[in-house]
């Protein structure tokens, strides 16, 4: 009992650490989320339910930077880093790297990333593995999200960068901005795939390549003839420079007129709620494949059932999970 007590009463101070944007407070409670022994499993869904309260609205702004290797999307995080800190703003980065095949590690690590300032309490960085996750992003991105939330004004999640698969940021971010790469053949395309649902934001980066980038951004431009499938929002095409540290400013402006438009249309916690249901039962259909789901009565059924609930992430996911269980007596619970 007493352990039990000294368990909660170390998760308690994490999470007042967390709030306070401790950075050791920090590095342990994304430690914790990012361990799958079942000794952490408790503690992880106590440090959430603080952390969540009994809501997803408003806090920091949830940004996916997403796009094909090679586009730049680390050197224009880098910049736009530096922007947020110009203004004064706090920036807590999730940037998820390739697998490695042996130790199921990241391969890059944040020094090969973002060059920000190591010295500046405002920035915090966090590197993890894909561990061979589809669609750009890791298990763990959603929860240490929630975390990140607490501490910064600004979260951004850098993708792996695998190309048109790479739609699950949209499920995970208030505002998803991908990034294009001048005369690399693949824009339109990408928007003949079906990415076109997937950007708030276009940004063709290295606009310094001059007439080729220029021309980049006009065929996307005339590719996007309607209002995103979010509504209230159609989709800008921007022009940056990483090396050059032109179209910064621009695109931080676009960035939170898009998180305010959210504001003001109400969408930002229904959104988010949306969110952690599809995390939810993202991780059922991985434990349990789609028989289990539909046992549960089916996606949409499970979907409705969370977003009318107070959101609690883990409790929830475990509360379906011991009703699989339950039907299921080979399933532990």
């Amino acid at each position: 009992m007493s352990s039990q007590s000294d368990d909660s009463r170390q998760v308690d101070e994490l999470a007042a650490g967390v709030q306070r944007g401790e950075r050791r407070a920090l590095a342990e409670a994304l430690n914790l989320l990012d361990d799958r022994r079942d000794s952490s499993r408790a503690r992880s869904a106590e440090l959430v339910h603080l952390l969540q309260g009994d809501t997803l609205a408003p806090g920091a702004h949830m940004i996916g930077m997403t796009g094909p290797p090679g586009v730049g999307k680390s050197s224009l995080g880098a910049c736009l880093i530096t922007e947020w800190r110009r203004r004064g703003l706090t920036v807590g980065v999730l940037a998820v790297d390739p697998s490695s095949p042996l130790s199921g590690g990241a391969l890059l690590g944040d020094r090969l990333r973002l060059h920000s300032n190591p010295d500046d309490r405002g920035v915090f960085f966090r590197s993890l593995s894909s561990r061979g996750h589809y669609g750009g992003l890791s298990a763990e991105v959603w929860p240490m999200c929630q975390v990140m939330a607490s501490a910064f004004d600004i979260v951004m999640i850098e993708t792996v960068g695998v190309g048109q698969r790479e739609i699950d940021i949209s499920r995970m971010c208030d505002t998803t901005c991908v990034i294009a790469q001048p005369g690399s053949g693949d824009s339109i395309q990408s928007l003949k795939a079906g990415i076109l649902e997937v950007p708030h934001i276009l940004v063709v980066n290295k606009a310094d390549m001059g007439a080729m980038a220029t021309r980049t951004a006009s065929e996307l431009a005339g590719a996007l003839t309607s209002e995103h499938p979010d509504g209230a929002w159609r989709v800008p095409v921007l022009s940056t420079s990483a090396t050059q540290g032109s179209g910064i400013s621009e695109l931080v402006d676009c960035l939170e007129a898009h998180f305010q438009t959210l504001l003001q249309n109400k969408l930002l916690k229904h959104r988010r709620r949306g969110y952690q249901a599809y995390w939810i039962v993202n991780r059922l259909q991985e434990e349990f494949g789609a028989h289990g789901v539909e046992r549960l009565g089916g996606e949409a059924a499970i979907v409705e059932q969370i977003q009318s609930e107070i959101p609690d992430l883990y409790r929830q996911y475990d509360a379906l999970r011991r009703q699989l269980a339950d039907r299921s007596p080979t399933i532990k619970s």
